[in-house]
């Protein structure tokens, strides 16, 4: 698993640096990443959905969101 912090980059820079890594991933493997920006807590959701990635919220406070990501054949 690999985890990337990007709670001091503003949406849409920190939502750049999350393709780039989705992109460096091999099917199966997971990433947790967390966003503090209020912007890439919303846009981050929303584009993991539509390019058919599976993920699960692991933290979700007024600070930060943490999302564990699971790249498949399909993402």
């Amino acid at each position: 698993m690999t985890f990337i912090d990007l709670t001091s980059y503003r949406c849409p820079l920190a939502l750049v640096k999350l393709k780039l890594a989705l992109k460096q991933m091999s099917d199966g493997e997971q990433l947790l990443v967390s966003l503090a920006d209020k912007g890439s807590r919303q846009d981050a959701p929303r584009f993991l959905t539509r390019q058919g990635y599976l993920y699960t919220e692991q933290q979700n406070n007024d600070q930060v969101l943490v999302l564990a990501v699971v790249k498949t054949a399909g993402s």
